[in-house]
């Protein structure tokens, strides 16, 4: 019987020679693809166990890899029992040689060695004391940029150094105040007193965190609410300066210089009424920012100055249902058929919508909608594939179109996994039409992991939370 393949929750695409590779996350597992074909060029961990499988949800029967792609795993990869069940957030350096990834259970940020065949190894694991919320690389591909939720971001190595040291903190010893709730009696001292106590159990337990990093990292910067996005961009008129873009869950975009000077603070674009979620700089226009979150609509900025330039909704006025921006992505094209000028476009996703809204960046730097593109399935990730002039979605195969919570009564033959789509300008606007390339077909029948022929209502929402959390950051109201 035929079985739900688990979608692919991130896709990054890789442009190297002597061929293009893509780069996607699905349960456990991370893939690689030759970018032109969709042949499966290796999968990492190799050695998920069937009692991890069987704790993500997924089923025991797991294809490998090709026989000829097979490798021999070292002994630090065959100790290295996934104890993750998904892979929320992975980037690739802009050299394209390594894949950083984040395991959601255990706060781990993994670093990977892209080889030129294609094939993954671990090179490092740093668990983090709070849980990533956000990951960036530096312009240079350096250094990683994390954000958690409690606020902070750390600037760590990508290649950790061998010849780094620890610091050993000291015992500390417990705090004892000469006073106790025996010998105080006036409620002002026993306030004072509770103070006292809260403020020390605050102090050991931040020098325990710090301890128990052993690992080279920094704290560059924080806000005083959940960091839900962060980009790291080079100046739009100093190349060798860089900027970290942080976004909040209380309405806030902030503008820091780059590290070693992030606690800088240059701007703020300040406009948004919801938590943001998403944030993006075009490469053709660095200047520019796009902005999206909670709250109906997406924002323009000169984010140098800290100026809206435009506010697009993305709702009728007539509907007064609430959407969230799952994705912002900029697609930038040399030759597009029907058009004179190379296609620069941004295009958005909607949290559980199966429409992309796409929109072109227009001479006077105002964004233009555009017709919307259908999926035939909820839009999870998009990469763009430069050399094909198409773009690659991955498509939730399990949900029905537009739903987050309701299963397709069927499996579908063969799966779906992503959608390939090339753009045309036509008389009534741009229109993105099926690519004839075989990647999707190819990717579609090797499949990803199984997820079992009977899930439980458990499992079920287990699986529709780790796809779609942004509707957690919404904040509700006490009558709600």
């Amino acid at each position: 019987m035929a079985q739900f393949q688990h979608p692919l929750h991130c896709l990054q695409s890789v442009q190297r020679q002597p061929t293009d590779l893509l780069i996607g996350s699905a349960g456990q597992r991370i893939y690689s693809y030759a970018a032109p074909t969709g042949q499966r060029l290796d999968v990492w961990p190799q050695n998920v166990d069937s009692a991890s499988l069987e704790s993500a949800g997924a089923s025991v029967t797991e294809e490998q890899a090709p026989p000829e792609k097979r490798r021999k795993l070292s002994a630090e990869e065959k100790l290295d029992k996934p104890t993750w069940s998904t892979i929320p957030i992975l980037k690739v350096s802009p050299d394209g040689k390594h894949v950083v990834a984040v395991t959601a259970e255990d706060k781990s940020i993994r670093v990977l060695q892209l080889n030129e065949d294609g094939t993954l190894r671990q090179l490092s694991s740093r668990t983090m004391a709070k849980r990533p919320s956000a990951l960036a690389l530096t312009p240079d591909g350096k250094t990683i940029i994390c954000a958690d939720k409690f606020g902070d971001a750390y600037s760590l190595p990508l290649i950790p150094s061998t010849d780094y040291v620890a610091e050993m903190q000291s015992e500390a010893k417990p705090y004892k105040p000469a006073a106790t709730s025996l010998t105080v009696h006036t409620k002002r001292n026993l306030e004072s007193l509770e103070q006292q106590m809260r403020q020390a159990e605050l102090k050991a337990k931040k020098a325990e965190e710090k301890t128990a990093l052993a690992f080279e990292h920094q704290v560059i910067l924080g806000h005083v609410s959940l960091l839900t996005d962060l980009i790291c961009v080079p100046s739009p008129t100093n190349p060798s300066r860089s900027y970290i873009l942080t976004a909040d869950r209380d309405e806030h975009i902030r503008v820091s210089r780059g590290v070693p000077q992030a606690h800088v603070i240059e701007q703020y674009c300040l406009g948004h009424t919801a938590f943001i979620s998403k944030l993006c700089v075009p490469s053709w226009a660095p200047e520019l920012l796009v902005s999206g979150g909670g709250d109906n609509y997406i924002m323009l900025w000169e984010w140098t100055e800290g100026r809206m330039l435009q506010k697009i909704p993305l709702l009728d006025s007539s509907e007064a249902t609430e959407v969230i921006v799952r994705g912002i992505w900029e697609v930038s094209f040399a030759q597009v058929a029907g058009m004179d000028d190379p296609l620069r476009a941004i295009l958005v996703a909607l949290e559980g919508s199966s429409q992309l809204l796409c929109f072109t960046l227009e001479k006077d730097s105002t964004l233009k909608q555009q017709l919307p593109i259908q999926l035939s399935g909820n839009v999870l990730d998009l990469v763009a594939i430069e050399s094909r002039n198409a773009i690659a979605v991955s498509v939730d195969t399990v949900h029905q179109q537009n739903s987050t919570d309701t299963w397709k009564p069927s499996v579908e033959s063969p799966q779906m996994l992503l959608e390939c789509l090339q753009a045309e300008n036509q008389v009534d606007g741009l229109h993105w039409n099926p690519s004839p390339d075989p990647l999707a077909g190819h990717i579609a029948s090797q499949g990803t992991t199984g997820l079992g022929e009977a899930l439980d209502d458990k499992q079920k929402k287990a699986l529709a939370g780790s796809l779609y959390s942004l509707g957690n950051l919404r904040k509700r109201s006490w009558d709600e």
